[in-house]
C-alpha cells in the first residue's frame, strides 16, 4: 500500500462518525472513572483503567496526525487543545506533582467540547463574543464600583463589616445581591430597617446590574450564535450563485455551438 493511500485510509477512519462516537464514549468513561475515584481512593482497578484511557487518547492523537498530517492537525485550534491536554496528562502522570496530575485528569473531560459539534459551536461563539463583552464588562465594573462606594459610605455602621465594612466586602455583597442569593433577608431588609431610603439603592442596583447588564451579555452571546448560522447560510448562497452562473455559461456555450452547427448546415 502506498503512503498516500495509507494516509487516506487513516483520514477516512478518524473522520468516520463511528470513530467520533467511540472517542466520546471513552471521554464519558474517563469521567466515570475520575468520579468513581473520589469514592474509592487508590483503587488499583480504576487506576489501571485510567492508564489504558490515557494510551487510547495517545493512539487517537497519533492516528489523527497521520491521517490529517502534522501541519493539517495543528492547523485546527481544537486539535491543539486536545494535544496539550493529552500531552500534559502523559508528562505529569508519573511525576510527584499529584495536584497537577489530578487537575489535568479532570481537564481531560473538556475534550468533550471539540468532540461534540454542538458544544464546540457554543464555545466558539463565546470566544468570538469576548471583544464585544469587554465593553459590557467595563460598564459592569464601573457600576459595581459606584454602588460599592455608596454602600460603604452609608451602610458601614448598619451591617457587620463582612457586608459593607470596606470597598472589597461591599463588592462581594453586591455580587451576592446581583445573583439574588438571600439578598432580601440577609442584606436589604436589615439595611432598610435602619436606613429607609435604602430600597432605592437596592432596587436600582438590581434593575441595572441584574436585569439590564446580564440581559445585554445574553443578547451579545446569542447574536454571535446566530451569526455563525448566517455566515453558513451566506456561504451556501454564494456557492449556489456560482454554480448557477457556471450552468448559465455552459448553456450559452451550448447554444452558441448549436447555432454554429445550424449555420454550417444551412450553408451546405
Amino acid at each position: 500500500m502506498k503512503k498516500s493511500d495509507f494516509r487516506a485510509t487513516i483520514k477516512k477512519l478518524v473522520e468516520h462518525k463511528n470513530f467520533q462516537s467511540a472517542v466520546i464514549a471513552i471521554i464519558v468513561l474517563n469521567g466515570i472513572v475520575i468520579t468513581a475515584e473520589t469514592y474509592f481512593i487508590g483503587n488499583t482497578f480504576l487506576q489501571a483503567v485510567d492508564r489504558i484511557i490515557i494510551w487510547v487518547f495517545v493512539v487517537e492523537l497519533l492516528l489523527k496526525m497521520i491521517g490529517l498530517g502534522v501541519k493539517g492537525y495543528f492547523s485546527k485550534k481544537w486539535n491543539i487543545f486536545d494535544f496539550v491536554i493529552v500531552a500534559g496528562s502523559l508528562v505529569f502522570y508519573t511525576t510527584p506533582f499529584v495536584s497537577v496530575m489530578r487537575l489535568l485528569r479532570v481537564l481531560r473531560l473538556l475534550r468533550m467540547i471539540p468532540a461534540i459539534p454542538a458544544l464546540r459551536k457554543i464555545v466558539d461563539s463565546l470566544m468570538k463574543s469576548i471583544p464585544a463583552l469587554t465593553g459590557i464588562l467595563g460598564l459592569s465594573m464601573l457600576i459595581f464600583s459606584i454602588y460599592a462606594i455608596i454602600g460603604t459610605t452609608y451602610f458601614r455602621d448598619v451591617l457587620p463589616g463582612e457586608f459593607f465594612g470596606s470597598f472589597h466586602t461591599s463588592l462581594f455583597t453586591l455580587l451576592q445581591v446581583v445573583t439574588f442569593e438571600s439578598w432580601a433577608s440577609q442584606v436589604a431588609r436589615p439595611v432598610m430597617s435602619e436606613v429607609p431610603w435604602a430600597w432605592v439603592y437596592f432596587v436600582s442596583f438590581i434593575i441595572i446590574g441584574a436585569l439590564v447588564i446580564l440581559n445585554l451579555i445574553v443578547a451579545v452571546i446569542l447574536s454571535y450564535l446566530g451569526q455563525e448560522e448566517e455566515d453558513n447560510r451566506g456561504g451556501q448562497m454564494d456557492r449556489l450563485y456560482n454554480e448557477n452562473a457556471e450552468i448559465k455559461q455552459e448553456l450559452r456555450e451550448i447554444k452558441a455551438l448549436l447555432a454554429d452547427k445550424k449555420t454550417n448546415n444551412d450553408s451546405e
